[in-house]
C-alpha cells in the first residue's frame, strides 16, 4: 500500500461513497454496498479491490459472509504528511491576524 493507491482510490466518487457507507457502519456484505449503487455486484467488487489494495478497507471472513470494515489508517497519513503541514502556515497567519486585531482594539 502506497499513497499513490490511496489517492487513486480517494478520487472515485464510488469509492468515497462506498468508504461513507463503512464509515457509518462497519461490517457490511457485499449485498449491502450494493444498496443505492447504480452499478452490477461486479462493479462494487471491482471498487472494492481498489480500496483493498489501497489498504483503506479491510476485508474479514466470518463464516460464509464477507465484511468490510473501513480502515481510516492510509488517510490519517496522507493528512499528517500533505494536509497538516500546508494547513499550519494559514492558521498560523490567522491566529497572528486575530492577535494585531485584538490588540489594536485594546489601543483604543
Amino acid at each position: 500500500m502506497n499513497d499513490d493507491d490511496v489517492f487513486k482510490a480517494l478520487a472515485d466518487p464510488t469509492r468515497r461513497l462506498i468508504l461513507d457507507k463503512l464509515h457509518r457502519r462497519g461490517g457490511r456484505t457485499l449485498t449491502e454496498l450494493l444498496d443505492d449503487a447504480d452499478m452490477t455486484r461486479f462493479g462494487v467488487m471491482k471498487h472494492l479491490r481498489v480500496l483493498e489494495r489501497a489498504g483503506l478497507v479491510i476485508p474479514k471472513k466470518v463464516g460464509r459472509e464477507k465484511l468490510h470494515y473501513l480502515n481510516p489508517v492510509p488517510i490519517r497519513r496522507i493528512h499528517d504528511r500533505w494536509m497538516h503541514k500546508y494547513a499550519e502556515g494559514p492558521a498560523s497567519a490567522l491566529m497572528n491576524l486575530k492577535r494585531m486585531v485584538e490588540n489594536d482594539d485594546d489601543d483604543r
